[in-house]
Order: structure tokens, then sequence, then C-alpha cells
């Protein structure tokens, strides 16, 4: 009776620590998967980033942002501060502007000029904010 006891007790906890056992390891990630979506974040940002500053320094920009009275050289500067969903919409917005400007239209739309401004306000508040 003791030794049923026993091997029932036994059975009982194998079997309900098993799916245990299983749920965890289906969901550990190995490091070099990690390590991947890590540079792959670390490549996306900086290819967000490059979009931005690349738009700050086309000359058409420069111009509007001149006549608008904001200092581009510290949007420049507040480039590298901005993460997340702020980074990802003014990239966005960065590649429409690039876009544009690359059309060969040597005007620039009231549209671009906008987008611009709210790019270069973004920029200048994440800096006054942080």
């Amino acid at each position: 009776m003791q030794r049923s006891r026993t091997v029932l007790g036994a059975t009982l906890a194998v079997v309900l620590c098993a799916p245990m056992a299983w749920a965890q390891q289906s969901h550990v990630i190995s490091s070099r998967a990690l390590d991947e979506a890590v540079q792959q974040r670390v490549s996306q940002e900086q290819a967000d980033r490059d979009a931005i500053r690349n738009v700050l320094q086309n000359p058409a920009v420069r111009d509007v942002a001149a006549r608008a009275g904001l200092p581009i050289e510290k949007a420049e500067s507040a480039v590298s501060t901005i993460q997340g969903d702020e980074l990802r919409q003014a990239a966005n917005q960065a590649r429409k502007i690039d876009a544009q400007l690359a059309g060969g239209s040597d005007t620039i739309v009231l549209s671009t000029t906008t987008i611009i401004i709210v790019i270069l306000i973004i920029i200048l508040l994440v800096v006054l904010l942080k």
C-alpha cells in the first residue's frame, strides 16, 4: 500500500510537471536569434536617423527652416536623441519629403513645407523636453 502511494505520487508529479517543462522549452529563444533581433532594430533605427539627417541637409529644407526661423543645426544634433515611435514617424515623413524633393521639382509645395516644419518642431520639442 505504501509503495503504491509512492508510485502514484511520483507518477502524478511527473505527469503534472512534464507539460510545464515542455512549455518552458518551447518559448526559449536562442542567443543568436536575440542578437539578430537586436541588430536588426539597431540597423533600422540608424537607417531612420540617416533618412532624417539626409532631409535636414537638403538645401531646400535648410532654406525653408531659415525662412521659418527654425535652427536647423539644433534639429540635426537632436536626431540622435529621438527614439521609438517619434523616430519612426519622423523618418517616415523625412522619406516622403526626400521622395518629393528627388522628383525634380524646383519649387517646394505647401504640403512639403508644412511637413518639413512639423518634423523640425517635433525634433526641437524632443530636445527641449529632455
